[in-house]
């Protein structure tokens, strides 16, 4: 109890009413002696007590005792970025019981849990068997359903069902997953409509500077939403070659344009690999590795200093702020090693064994992981 502060906070409140031991003894129906020996840390009032010493205090029994139920955003932007480093780090297991030690610490703090299942989403990988992979999975999915079930804040909601229903399809539970989007994912509801509706109503109230910096914000999640949405695109029409072709030379136009490579490295990244996959899988074999090439392009600029973060442009001049204000700011929601590593796995897919032998291929896979190619 003494590392909750309990003492410090007794002598502290009693000190701001202005209050002498023995008039707060007699509140409470105790002795002086007692007051004394609370606020010496000798001995600790008598649990049935504090709700009413809180009470005279017209504080919380929580903000009595000194118990922190929540963590700031700065906090949690911490802590994040600590557990990430140690998912790279330290042994999985290690990294994975100061995940749980913390989750159990805060189990009330709702923003907290949602990027304990985020950090969880984004290594769950990493562990070393399958069994252990859907158990942490289904761990997130848990936070998530205490989330849903107990939290009040709409957007903090919001965001654990998305969450939960992509845990589930990493589960392979496409049917929960489908239940749990399908009543909000409707673009034809007015809902979609919220953003631009925002910005008027900025611009209707005189907040100029507000609603230019949200309009921005808004063409920066659609740009990188269309991106995201080609992406999908190529995965779903992979055998389908010129569609395909189509919908690359459309998107690379529209990353030319807006310096994607440059705005967002990990997105042209993830875009230049899925075309590699589709130019593989239809034996195309040249332009399979220069799509690579393009990935590796990516690849560079995402580590250099500055671009594992999230950030703007000369352009998007306005996103600082809006950043600023995301659960987790600027952070990168994975370590270096770790995307070395994601590299080293991705090159290994099944669709670049034609070209798994050839010299070019094998370089590439060097240059990626920092390294050579296991099994090559």
């Amino acid at each position: 109890m003494n590392q909750l502060k309990l003492s410090d906070n007794i002598v502290r409140l009693r000190h701001k009413k202005m209050l002498t031991q023995e008039e707060l003894a007699d509140f409470m129906g105790v002795t002086k002696a007692s007051v004394s020996k609370w606020e010496k840390g000798i001995h600790m009032p008598d649990l049935l007590l504090l709700p009413q010493l809180a009470a005279f205090f017209d504080v919380t029994v929580d903000e009595l005792i000194g118990y922190e139920a929540q963590l700031s955003g700065e906090q949690i932007r911490y802590q994040y970025a600590q557990l990430s480093k140690d998912f790279a780090s330290l042994s999985f297991g290690d990294a994975l019981e100061k995940v749980r030690s913390l989750a159990h610490k805060y189990y009330a703090c709702y923003p907290l849990l949602l990027q304990l299942g985020i950090l969880y989403w984004n290594h769950y990988m990493l562990a070393e068997t399958e069994e252990e992979r859907k158990e942490l999975l289904w761990e997130a999915a848990g936070w998530c359903d205490r989330i849903l079930e107990n939290c009040n804040d709409v957007g903090i909601c919001s965001d654990a069902l998305v969450l939960k229903a992509g845990l589930h399809i990493q589960l392979g539970k496409a049917k929960e997953a489908i239940e749990a989007l399908e009543p909000t994912a409707d673009p034809g509801r007015l809902a979609g409509q919220n953003q631009a509706l925002l910005v008027q109503a900025y611009q209707m109230a005189g907040e100029a500077e507000k609603a230019k910096s949200y309009a921005q914000a808004k063409q920066y999640l659609d740009l990188l939403n269309l991106i995201g949405d080609a992406i999908q695109d190529l995965s779903l029409n992979e055998n389908d070659l010129e569609r395909c072709e189509e919908t690359m030379q459309r998107v690379k136009g529209v990353c030319k344009l807006y310096r994607l490579e440059t705005l967002h490295p990990n997105l042209t990244a993830q875009f230049f690999f899925q075309s590699a996959i589709v130019y593989a899988a239809n034996g195309r074999e040249t332009e399979a590795i220069e799509e690579l090439l393009h990935l590796e392009r990516s690849v560079d600029r995402l580590m250099q200093a500055g671009h594992m973060k999230l950030h703007g442009d000369d352009y998007f001049d306005l996103l600082e702020a809006w950043i600023d204000g995301l659960p987790l700011g600027n952070m990168p929601p994975r370590d270096k090693r770790w995307i070395r590593q994601n590299l080293r796995e991705s090159m290994a897919h099944p669709v670049f064994h034609s070209i798994r032998k050839q010299d070019e291929f094998q370089r590439l896979v060097r240059r990626l992981t920092g390294g050579g190619e296991e099994n090559a």
